[in-house]
């Protein structure tokens, strides 16, 4: 079980703006160095483009890249998330799990596939409450408000403490109210784009990927 990325996005318009985040990329470092797609989890193009079969001898992309591809379908997936919705989706090894408030923004968090829904919904609740504790909406609010712009160092401590979920045992017994029939299942990613829209489009016009990152999706997804 793994846990890729965490973070706090600014969702109440678009584009959503990552006002705090933290990224585990050492699994892509592994896959850069030798090239290998032996496992799903050694599979990161899979983030990328769910078609791609997994036995597909793949070009190493840069840790970069794949962190830029993260920032993409992160803020696609809260900008699709109602206030006060949860909701999980899945796109093959890969589960983003969302959880958006009233305030104007969104938990997220990108892990593998057997990561349990519950526990992954139970830390979104802690991380959203304690943001909005030291970050009152007022200091957000601003259409200019800059990605990255507000201090939360504590992600940075979740994201490698409950890579191991029993570490939720704590915060799941104050938060027995959550139900896992509260979370809504999306089985893709394209399932909660609007109609019309397709995440060829979404690479073309996001300005979270380098040259260098839409180059590569070009080649091997398109």
């Amino acid at each position: 079980m793994k846990l890729f990325y965490i973070g706090i996005i600014k969702n109440e318009s678009k584009p959503a703006v990552e006002l705090a985040v933290e990224k585990d990329l050492s699994s892509y470092s592994r896959f850069t160095r030798n090239n290998s797609l032996s496992s799903p989890l050694q599979n990161p193009h899979l983030l990328l483009h769910p078609t791609i079969p997994s036995s597909t001898n793949l070009p190493p992309l840069p840790p970069y890249s794949y962190a830029e591809f993260m920032t993409l379908f992160s803020k696609t997936v809260a900008e699709r998330t109602r206030p006060g919705q949860r909701q999980d989706i899945e796109e093959q090894d890969y589960t983003f799990h969302a959880y958006a408030r009233s305030e104007g923004i969104c938990g997220l968090i990108i892990s593998d596939k057997d990561y349990p829904a519950l526990v992954a919904h139970q830390l979104l609740s802690k991380i959203v409450d304690e943001f909005l504790s030291q970050h009152p909406q007022a200091s957000f609010a601003a259409p200019s408000t800059q990605a990255n712009s507000l201090s939360f160092p504590a992600l940075k401590e979740y994201l490698a403490k409950y890579q191991d979920p029993g570490q939720a045992d704590s915060i799941m017994k104050i938060q027995r109210e959550l139900d896992e029939t509260k979370i809504v299942l999306h089985k893709t990613i394209e399932s909660v784009l609007e109609r019309g829209e397709s995440i060829n489009m979404l690479v073309e016009k996001s300005n979270d990927l380098s040259s260098q990152s839409r180059m590569f999706y070009t080649q091997v997804c398109v």
